[in-house]
């Protein structure tokens, strides 16, 4: 604090103190709407302000303002009271958003405080950034067999091929060179792509891999859309009710959850119900299907699944995308279709699929998502519901309006893309300044339940490899054909090793579960998409980056502390981030430094490295771009 003014230094220890049940909830804002929130403002009498009040908004309301229920005059502070009666706050019976901050006046002058990560603060003379307070329902909860898992995503064309032979469509071309081919490229980022390059990947393939993925200790395996499609991602559906043929059909498909569910591990699918292709049962551009579809004739029954400007050529499109025209999930039929109590989401649940991954949920309405949850939890009460969320979901707003994701009535958990930004970062740079506030604020914005099942991400199949990401050259200003060639030289590639293997570390170890993108465990390398959707490249590997990935799956298996156990930072300076995960039966330290030197740092107690199998007492030391997760031995153990 050296050079601080000594007043700047006082509005510093200005506390405020959050207390629910008799719990201090301190560093929480999400609440269940219930039961009274008491916030205590602790401030140093030196300071001398007066009239302190809480000036709180519901999201876009106006302010009102509070004032304390007492001061307490004891010891160096003013402690002034304010009781939120969460229970009467709740929009529409549930939930709700609200801003709020305080304000003091002094001198004449009115101070406010100025929120940093939701959390932390500091004190302007005018208004700045608000806390947030998120109310749920409460009785909102997420399914604890997740909590403790890891997730493997697979981009089923470019995993595994298979034993069994599956059909190969005529106007598909497949690329025989799994070892060495290359996925298929536009010209430059935008232009049109056919995408019906197939490598022959299919779900006879993953169950043939299932040793493999329970050697990584992987308890839930995300699949990239499998339904009846045109291309080889998938992303442009042509039949809900069909598993692709090219994927092994729905004979596969039962199979591999069969096998799942005999060896404990959970199937989740990508729900893409935003847009279809046009080629489709349901729109028929091109005639392929033996329907009426909605570009066909305006009296075919999906013709109000979609909305055309012009009949037929000029309809809604996905982000503008003339072979994704867009859904029109409000109409009744579409909808229903969907999250009918007999819909798409419902009977695949039924089949013993354990959720859905939601593909752009900012382009599902309100309506539809508290339908899918509804008729989902019906039929099964643990099945998981991901959204795919870029932002932090507890205040995104899209398409001009709020959404009310994580209040308790339409997601679980959201794709954790602003820690997945966080940690690249610190990795890279070894500022914790991020990848601290990344972390208050995500926490401190999510119910606790959302919290312990966020799906933890370091890439998926729409951005860079991680290892790429970490360690290659900037693709800013190179052309596709630039991209497709370009790969790490010996040396960047061991630097990402070593990066990247610090970058697990984290998304194993923070509140979540890891979803690993399918290959970042082997070294798979690439640029944005296409260049990311390499094929496996079995039997060969990255052995270093495969023994460190299937220790931390074997922790996570092993230890209860990362299945729903608390968390709390206790240093983030200087390249140092560390953080403790604690249960009733274990406390764990993890500890980087991604400074250039060692760092001694001190775990206080007998301490076993659950990485290396070191014993020890005290401090141990952390060398550079190193970590420990230290398991401490507390007196009387």
């Amino acid at each position: 604090r050296h050079g601080t003014s000594r007043k700047k230094r006082l509005f510093m220890q200005i506390q405020i103190v959050k207390t629910l049940g008799g719990k201090d909830r301190s560093n929480t804002g999400a609440f269940p709407a219930k039961d009274t929130l008491e916030i205590t403002l602790k401030v140093p009498r030196d300071l001398e302000l007066v009239s302190p009040r809480m000036a709180i908004a519901p999201d876009g309301g106006d302010d009102c303002e509070i004032l304390p229920e007492y001061r307490d005059f004891d010891g160096e502070n003013d402690d002034f009271l304010f009781a939120l009666d969460l229970g009467k706050m709740g929009e529409d019976g549930y939930g709700g958003l609200y801003y709020y901050e305080f304000r003091f006046d002094k001198n004449y002058k009115t101070y406010y405080t100025a929120s940093v990560n939701n959390v932390e603060f500091s004190i302007a003379d005018r208004p700045s950034r608000r806390f947030l307070l998120l109310l749920y329902e409460p009785d909102f909860t997420t399914p604890h067999t997740y909590y403790g898992t890891t997730m493997y995503h697979i981009f089923v064309d470019r995993f595994a091929k298979g034993t069994h032979e599956t059909p190969v469509r005529a106007d598909a071309r497949l690329d025989p060179d799994w070892a060495h081919g290359s996925p298929e490229y536009a010209p430059y980022p935008g232009a049109h792509l056919e995408n019906n390059q197939f490598f022959g990947g299919s779900l006879w393939g993953v169950l043939d891999k299932l040793d493999y993925l329970e050697s990584l200790s992987v308890g839930c395996i995300y699949l990239s859309p499998i339904f009846k499609a045109y291309s080889n991602h998938k992303y442009d559906t042509g039949d809900y009710d069909v598993i692709d043929e090219m994927f092994g059909g729905r004979e596969a498909f039962d199979a591999l959850l069969a096998e799942c569910r005999r060896r404990g591990i959970r199937v989740i699918l990508d729900g893409v119900f935003n847009h279809t292709g046009d080629d489709s049962r349901y729109f028929n551009r091109y005639g392929k299907y033996d329907s009426l579809g909605a570009f066909q004739s305006e009296q075919s029954p999906y013709h109000d699944w979609y909305n055309f400007i012009r009949f037929p050529s000029q309809y809604e499109c996905w982000w503008g995308i003339p072979i994704l025209p867009k859904l029109n999930i409000r109409g009744r039929d579409c909808r229903n279709f969907f999250v009918g109590e007999n819909g798409v989401c419902a009977r695949y649940i039924r089949a013993g699929a354990g959720g859905w991954r939601l593909d752009v949920a900012d382009e599902l309405t309100d309506d539809f998502l508290d339908r899918l949850r509804a008729v989902v939890k019906a039929e099964n009460p643990d099945a998981l519901i991901v959204g795919e969320v870029w932002e932090n979901a507890a205040e995104k707003v899209s398409y001009g309006a709020r959404r009310r994701y994580l209040r308790g009535r339409q997601l679980d958990s959201v794709m954790n893309y602003p820690m997945k930004n966080a940690i690249i970062s610190y990795v890279q740079s070894g500022d914790c300044t991020m990848l601290y506030n990344t972390a208050v604020e995500i926490y401190a914005s999510y119910p606790r339940a959302v919290c312990d099942c966020l799906m933890n991400i370091l890439g998926t199949h729409d951005t860079a490899r991680i290892l790429t990401a970490l360690a290659g050259e900037d693709p800013e200003g190179k052309s596709n054909d630039e991209l497709a060639h370009l790969r790490l030289s010996e040396d960047a590639r061991a630097y990402g090793t070593t990066l990247l293997k610090l970058a697990a570390v984290l998304q194993y170890t923070l509140y979540g579960f890891p979803s690993v993108f399918y290959g970042d465990e082997a070294g798979i390398e690439g640029y944005r998409d296409p260049f990311c959707r390499m094929p496996f490249p079995w039997g060969h590997e990255n052995g270093e980056l495969l023994a460190h990935y299937r220790a931390l799956g074997k922790l996570r298996r092993t230890h209860s502390a990362f299945a729903g156990g608390d968390f709390r930072i206790t240093a983030h300076d200087c390249g140092l981030f560390a953080f403790i995960r604690e249960d009733e039966n274990e406390t764990i330290h993890i500890a980087l430094n991604r400074a250039s030197f060692p760092i001694h740092f001190d775990f206080g107690e007998s301490w076993t490295d659950l990485f290396t199998g070191e014993d020890g007492s005290g401090s141990a030391i952390l060398e550079p771009c190193g970590f420990r997760i230290i398991k401490v031995t507390k007196k009387g153990q």
